[in-house]
């Protein structure tokens, strides 16, 4: 290849995945993660916001995830996510119910509603509780036992993937979009021999020896670039703030608590005092008493 190419900068992605005419690659992916949860294996799927390249060169901010619907009329969303933060999980969910919700047009009853499936591959880790690289979501009660089975949400976290010996289709995806950008379309691997990957890798030579795709490539992996120093600056100026308020709030709690201090100690030094004038007022009440006893 003239050029590397990473199958995660998002016009490649979706090149890869949302293209027509490489809609039997989306039906193999998504078999490859949900075969468990569909009764039987897609053959076919419509995409609705199919891949045009014109869009990156024209616009920065196009949509870049693909969403498709089967013959039993079940949605589906997978996306791409270079960066992860704080609020991502609502991102996510948000997304999943916006879809979900978006099925019923007016007039229409909720035995309407289909079941609706989002895939969220990470190249960033998300969740750092264990080194599980895909995560299954279902809405469930605390026994385990399902609400509904309207779908769900999976998440890919590439950066946990670390299988050395591809033993599904699952493994053959993850680990394309992990190490795809050190491929050789005149060396390919083992696991990158069948009809698909040789397909998908054919998406990333189109992007490498293309004048044109490749300056697209090039543009939107130095806009993602930005973005991501954007918002590490942004997180690094939070923080920032965040410790300034600290030590202005720690400051101001440490006045409050010199001023109580002083304050009790005042306290206290006037009750010493009213107990000394107690005493001696008691001092002379005897005296006074003792001189009447003597006269």
């Amino acid at each position: 290849m003239k050029h590397a190419i990473d199958p995660k900068i998002d016009c490649v992605f979706k090149a890869l995945l949302g293209a027509d005419e490489n809609r039997n690659l989306l039906v193999h992916f998504l078999n490859a993660f949900l075969i468990q949860d569909l009764r039987e294996p897609l053959v076919w799927v419509e995409i609705l916001n199919p891949y045009n390249d014109k869009e990156f060169l024209s616009d920065k901010l196009s949509i870049v995830d693909v969403k498709a619907k089967d013959s039993h009329d079940r949605l589906y969303q997978i996306e791409i996510q270079l960066t992860s933060y704080t609020h991502l999980p609502s991102r996510i969910l948000y997304n999943w119910t916006d879809i979900y919700s978006q099925q019923l047009q007016s007039g229409q009853d909720y035995q309407e509603l289909r079941p609706t499936y989002a895939i969220w591959l990470l190249a960033e880790n998300l969740l750092n509780t264990d080194g599980d690289y895909v995560h299954h979501y279902k809405m469930r009660d605390d026994q385990g036992r399902t609400f509904n089975e309207h779908g769900g949400i999976w998440l890919l976290e590439l950066n946990k993937f670390h299988e050395l010996r591809v033993e599904s289709e699952a493994h053959r995806w993850l680990r394309f979009f992990k190490d795809g950008e050190l491929l050789n379309d005149e060396a390919l691997p083992d696991w990158m021999t069948t009809q698909e990957m040789k397909q998908a890798m054919s998406t990333l030579t189109t992007f490498s020896e293309k004048e044109r795709q490749y300056h697209q490539y090039q543009a939107r992996q130095e806009f993602l670039r930005e973005q991501r120093t954007i918002q590490m600056e942004l997180e690094e100026a939070g923080r920032a703030m965040l410790q300034e308020r600290l030590e202005k709030e720690r400051a101001l709690a440490e006045k409050q608590e010199a001023v109580a201090e002083k304050q009790t100690a005042l306290v206290e030094k006037q009750e010493a005092l009213q107990r000394e004038a107690e005493a001696l007022a008691e001092i002379e009440r005897l005296k006074t008493l003792l001189d009447q006893k003597n006269h």
